[in-house]
């Protein structure tokens, strides 16, 4: 079984990985699997690699076409260089969405806003309409482009603070100091941290006193002092002393890891809007199909009307009743929120609590900007 973390863009493969390694590069042959070690440069890289190639392409693609749309328009040339200039426009930024137009089909995903693209804008071309095929296509992915640089940006946010866990710990084996990973770490082993370093377990401070700063997991801006006898959390950033701490808690019972859980997470939780979008989408794009399919062929088979004119509206139709802007701006506007949210260090487990805070009108911080349930009365 496989999910995919639309939070870190990342998927989380449970059961025989290697099979499912090919059937991803099935479905995506592309597609660089990292390894866990090198995992976060890599996505990088690959990403930064697909965005310039989206910039290239988009920008060679709406060059060729003002080219195109002066040449016909505006010194009303229409012969076989400029058709062929719409083709190679349409082309290089349609490629992608015909490719996933053919993988859905061939893995019985038919009825998806890649499919209304398709359609219209290849029977626009059909019909000698050219340049509206184009056009449509070129808008298309340069709102594709935009939408995932929003995506991107607030994606940002959500993986920084997956970085609130430490990649080390310094396990005290006898008299010597072993740096060695936190999963390899038990409750009862003693580590030591340094002035400057991430606190990777939850313990109790048997030894030293520090200044601790906490702002990651409970907002509080002031560091913290931690001596001995103290509990101390991972994710809290060792400012000053040298602490011996004793572990209480395993790598995935710990406070950071709860944290970072529920990030994780946020999209799983769904406001009621999203849920009624999703099954929206499921009647939509096959109602529509049906409704151009009738305004296509009814009038010329009943009327007598032209072939040509009604073919032409149903595209129209196809093309306006994309699904993309209220199918995907939703959900998007609500991962929106959550990024941006944690961007400013507040951390939502998902878009049913930003409705719910939609709802709120009077919201009181303390004096460490803490967020915190309480309940008013009156001392005498």
């Amino acid at each position: 079984m496989a999910l995919v973390n639309f939070a870190t863009s990342e998927p989380v493969i449970h059961g025989d990985i290697e099979r499912d390694r090919e059937i991803v590069k099935k479905v995506k042959p592309n597609t660089k699997i990292a390894e866990k070690e090198n995992k976060n440069e890599s996505v990088h890289d690959h990403s930064v690699e697909e965005h310039n190639k989206d910039v290239y392409f988009i920008t060679t693609s709406l060059i060729l076409f003002i080219v195109g749309i002066v040449l016909r328009y505006y010194y009303n040339y229409d012969n076989m260089l400029i058709f062929e200039l719409f083709v190679v426009s349409y082309i290089l930024v349609g490629w992608k969405v015909l490719k996933r137009t053919i993988v859905n089909s061939v893995h019985g995903r038919i009825l998806d806003e890649n499919f209304l693209i398709t359609i219209a804008t290849l029977g626009a071309f059909i019909i000698g309409e050219y340049p509206e095929g184009a056009g449509v296509m070129l808008f298309y992915r340069i709102e594709e482009f935009l939408q995932d640089l929003a995506i991107n940006r607030s994606r940002r946010p959500i993986k920084k603070l997956l970085s609130l866990k430490a990649d080390y710990a310094n396990l005290k084996v006898g008299e010597n100091i072993v740096k060695v990973k936190p999963e390899d770490v038990k409750v009862g082993n003693i580590i030591v941290e340094r002035a400057g370093e991430k606190v990777p377990l939850d313990g109790i401070v048997i030894e030293g006193r520090s200044t601790v700063d906490a702002s990651a997991l409970t907002g509080e801006s002031i560091p913290r002092t931690i001596k001995e006898g103290d509990e101390i959390l991972s994710g809290m950033l060792n400012l000053s002393g040298l602490l011996t701490i004793k572990v209480t808690k395993e790598l995935k019972e710990l406070t950071v890891s709860r944290v970072l859980e529920l990030v994780e997470k946020a999209g799983e939780r769904k406001a009621k809007t999203e849920k009624f979008i999703t099954r929206f989408a499921h009647y939509y794009t096959p109602a529509v199909i049906i409704l151009a399919i009738l305004v296509a062929m009814v009038p010329p088979l009943a009327l007598g009307e032209a072939f040509h004119k009604w073919m032409y509206r149903a595209l129209v139709l196809l093309v306006i009743s994309c699904p993309c802007a209220l199918v995907l701006s939703i959900p998007i506007s609500y991962f929106g929120g959550i990024g941006k949210s944690a961007r400013e260090g507040i951390l939502i487990k998902g878009s049913n609590f930003l409705d719910a805070l939609s709802k709120a009108t009077i919201v009181a911080f303390d004096k460490t900007g803490t967020l915190t349930k309480g309940f008013l009365r009156l001392l005498k």
